[in-house]
């Protein structure tokens, strides 16, 4: 909102991703009962605030930082559109199990269609990507710099749960 004067292009743009977010959460949420419900448990919570922290501070720093006439990179826009694409392959992929805890369900098998044929945590290169590349699109490099760097603090910590939380059931 750009110190709260005017609305630009990227205020529209952080609305939108922010709704997005909030309507993803719900899923996830929706998700992790249904697992938990047929015996799956959550491993790694304590780090989850911190986790919605970042990406709340992500789309507040965008739009109290980025100014209503900041330069578009419509290249980078188009990026990060396809990144969104990538984002709901994962999300279709993963169906019934995504969620934005990690939540295990030992009798499950893992999921391998989709991205997860190629790569082994394709959400968390997606997120890699959309933190810094929708803040570069309208030139705010610091934003994307900043967070990308607490991002991958983050994910460092995360994803050492989740393949923990992944292995036995990997071994099957």
């Amino acid at each position: 909102m750009s110190l709260g004067l005017s609305w630009g292009f990227a205020d529209w743009i952080v609305l939108l991703v922010a709704v997005q977010r909030l309507c993803e959460l719900a899923y996830s949420r929706r998700n992790a009962q249904r697992l938990i419900a047929e015996g799956g448990y959550e491993v790694g919570a304590g780090h989850y605030p911190v986790l919605i922290a970042i990406h709340v501070g992500w789309l507040v720093a965008m739009s109290l930082l980025i100014p209503a006439d900041a330069p578009i990179f419509w290249w980078l826009l188009a990026l990060y559109a396809f990144l969104q694409v990538a984002r709901y392959w994962v999300i279709g992929s993963l169906g019934r199990y995504w969620t934005t805890r990690i939540i295990t369900l030992p009798t499950a098998p893992l999921v391998t269609r989709g991205p997860y044929r190629y790569v082994r945590h394709p959400n968390y290169l997606v997120l890699v990507g959309e933190l810094a590349v929708l803040p570069l699109a309208f030139g705010a490099w610091e934003i994307a710099l900043v967070f990308s760097v607490l991002n991958a603090g983050i994910l460092w910590h995360r994803i050492r749960i989740e393949e923990q939380a992944l292995d036995p059931r990997a071994a099957e």
